[in-house]
């Protein structure tokens, strides 16, 4: 912990006396729970203020604070949500302003920090965040045979891809010997909208204002871009759209893909018997016109308005970021600070980190739309374009332009 940087916050834990010695209880999905036990542990150490979990699957904390927030019940001090679900809680939850000290936000990369802004006011402290950073196979790419055959035929050398042009060169160089050079996801579509980031867009699916721009000329760039591998060069497997995270992970497990787009945590659960064990390499996100950017997929801690016990609750939430680094020795190992990780990118074993942390920190990193309407969005808008440009055979143009017209009228544009 950098002890200068977060001295105002760490004072602010302890405002109130430990003789309160409140118990608080923290609503969150699994996951969550283990990067957050150290922080709660080290809390009621400092406080002597208990920290109970209320543990549920991912969709049962959205039903659990829904139905608290509806009967007025105070269950949760605290809830640790999907960035999705900012939108649709912030009337329900407490302003945690001033807790975002100057020294916070500036250990909190702008992205998390614009995620947790709803109404112009700060609701909720990012927990930990991951961002999709790009995975490669280090023996492949190491091997002196692979890199002078590469430079003969593409005139650079072959080293980890930067950009969109590299990534669609060693896809295809790389497609051979019943190895496929990627793949391309079609079951969801952030994959695709870190890609739009990439093309310049100023945000995916709707701008600042809330206006719909599916169908901006970035939008159009980057879905002409990302389905090139499998319309164009064939150099990723034919069925993606019934290739989701999970079927990807796999097939790069399996060495049946030589690189591919995943999000950074999954870089310490190589499995074992893993053809690809001791193989991986990392590098950040893959940049377009736009440079470098990914879609975070943060968490966040907030304070349920149905609370009893607030002050304890803020007092937790503000020990939990300035000890935010507590939660990456936990079995996911993610955090959502700049100094948290930056304590680990030289150690070995988290050659992860500086990737995502470049990734997450890039200018054009930006998060989903803090929209109530999100979910609809892309379910009715969003994937039958996204899924229908797979298809290989329709304009993509005038699919994202019937997505817009369609977002429109959800939103009532």
């Amino acid at each position: 912990m950098n002890k200068t940087l977060f001295g105002a916050v760490a004072a602010l834990c302890l405002a109130t006396s430990a003789a309160q010695a409140e118990a608080i209880t923290v609503l969150v999905e699994g996951g969550g729970h283990s990067l957050q036990q150290a922080a709660a542990d080290a809390f009621t150490k400092e406080t002597g203020i208990e920290v109970n979990f209320v543990e549920v699957p991912y969709q049962g904390v959205f039903d659990k604070l829904t139905a608290e927030i509806a009967s007025g019940t105070s269950n949760y001090d605290v809830a640790t949500i999907d960035v999705v679900w900012n939108a649709a809680f912030a009337s329900h939850v407490e302003d945690l302003s001033d807790l975002f000290t100057d020294a916070v936000k500036a250990d909190i990369p702008p992205a998390l920090l614009a995620d947790a802004t709803v109404g112009g006011k700060l609701i909720a402290m990012p927990a930990w965040a991951n961002a999709e950073i790009v995975f490669y196979r280090k023996d492949l790419w190491e091997d002196p045979a692979n890199q002078a055959a590469f430079k003969a035929q593409y005139g650079y050398d072959l080293a980890p891809p930067a950009d969109w042009q590299q990534w669609r060169d060693m896809a295809k160089f790389f497609t051979k010997d019943g190895m496929f050079g990627t793949d391309v996801i079609g079951a969801t579509s952030e994959e695709w909208m870190a890609e739009v980031l990439q093309a310049g867009s100023p945000g995916v699916i709707l701008d600042d204002a809330g206006q719909v721009i599916l169908d901006n000329q970035a939008h159009i760039d980057a879905l002409v871009n990302y389905r090139a591998p499998l319309c164009e060069d064939k150099s990723a497997p034919d069925n993606a759209l019934e290739i989701n995270w999970g079927e990807a992970q796999n097939l790069f497990y399996q060495g049946q893909t030589a690189m591919m787009k995943f999000w950074a945590h999954a870089y310490k659960m190589t499995p074992e018997d893993s053809k690809i064990a001791g193989k991986v390499g990392v590098a950040p996100m893959i940049g377009g016109p736009a440079g470098i950017a990914g879609i975070p997929g943060p968490w966040y801690n907030v304070i349920p308005s149905t609370s009893e016990h607030k002050d304890a609750a803020r007092q937790f939430i503000a020990f939990a970021i300035a000890h935010n680094g507590l939660g990456i020795e936990a079995p996911l190992g993610l955090a959502a600070t700049n100094s948290a990780y930056a304590s680990y990118t030289d150690k070995p074993g988290y050659e992860h980190f500086g990737p995502l942390l470049a990734t997450l920190s890039a200018p054009a990193t930006k998060g989903r739309p803090i929209n109530e309407h999100y979910q609809e969005l892309v379910d009715e808008a969003v994937m039958p374009a996204f899924q229908g440009a797979l298809e290989c055979q329709d304009n993509v143009a005038e699919l994202l332009h019937d997505a817009a017209a369609t977002a429109r009228d959800i939103l009532g544009q």
